[in-house]
């Protein structure tokens, strides 16, 4: 899930340097913390947050094809 995440931030943003993903597991929920560039920020999350929604459920949606739950967090 962490490559999934990481590959569509990159094909979002100008700076795809400057993106990391970082995992950590607590039972059976996955949390992603997505950080990018200050100046990418309004691209990862779209208009109204229809952006980070959408890359919400595409991880939500390959988390549960292994019975696990996710959570992205979009950071600076």
């Amino acid at each position: 899930m962490k490559e999934l995440l990481e590959y569509i931030a990159k094909s979002l943003v100008d700076y795809p340097a400057d993106v990391s993903v970082t995992e950590s597991e607590s039972g059976n929920t996955t949390v992603l913390e997505l950080r990018v560039n200050e100046a990418d920020m309004g691209k990862v999350i779209g208009k109204q947050g229809r952006i980070a929604k959408s890359i919400r459920a595409v991880v939500k949606a390959a988390a549960s094809r292994e019975n696990k739950k996710a959570v992205v967090e979009i950071m600076q």
